[in-house]
């Protein structure tokens, strides 16, 4: 029997083991449990339509076969109401999701045909004075530096916890 996959895909840049085991401690620390169901992450795409799963597969394989792994830099902590993320910049990533983008013209739902502001979120959903203390502890210490960005990976959103699809490492 042929399983029929109806969750949105999700694609996200993955980090090298330092920077996750990093973040994910960040995240561990000041997520709130009840809905800390993913591993911290730097998400590209929200929603594609599972029908163009093996289109999804074939272009995250072919840019992780061709192209070399991404400059990244974290650039500040922000605060976002009721989150906390750090910034991350990297044109050459922009770059890339722009290609994935073009190649999925019409398929991309509002929020994924904007330009995204690339983070990792380590807080969301908490009260704003919660978050406000968080990011004023981490921007008290916070200092600008290289991010490694070791990949790409695709998910089943699932409302809670994602379904892991696959990940792509560059190499080019």
């Amino acid at each position: 029997m042929v399983r029929v996959m109806t969750a949105p895909i999700i694609i996200t840049a993955e980090m090298g083991k330092t920077d996750q085991a990093w973040a994910n401690g960040l995240r561990r620390a000041h997520f709130p449990v009840e809905r800390n169901f993913v591993d911290a992450h730097i998400t590209l795409f929200h929603h594609l339509p599972p029908s163009h799963l093996p289109e999804v597969k074939s272009r995250l394989a072919a840019l992780g076969t061709e192209y070399s792994a991404p400059v990244a830099h974290l650039t500040d902590v922000s605060l976002l109401g009721t989150a906390v993320a750090f910034q991350v910049d990297s044109p050459e990533l922009l770059s890339l999701r722009a290609a994935l983008a073009d190649a999925f013209r019409g398929l991309l739902i509002p929020q994924d045909q904007a330009l995204p502001k690339l983070h990792i979120t380590v807080q969301n959903k908490v009260p704003a004075s919660v978050a406000r203390a968080l990011h004023t502890q981490l921007s008290s210490t916070f200092r600008p530096r290289p991010l490694v960005i070791s990949g790409l990976s695709a998910y089943y959103y699932r409302g809670g916890p994602w379904e892991h699809i696959g990940r792509w490492a560059f190499r080019g």
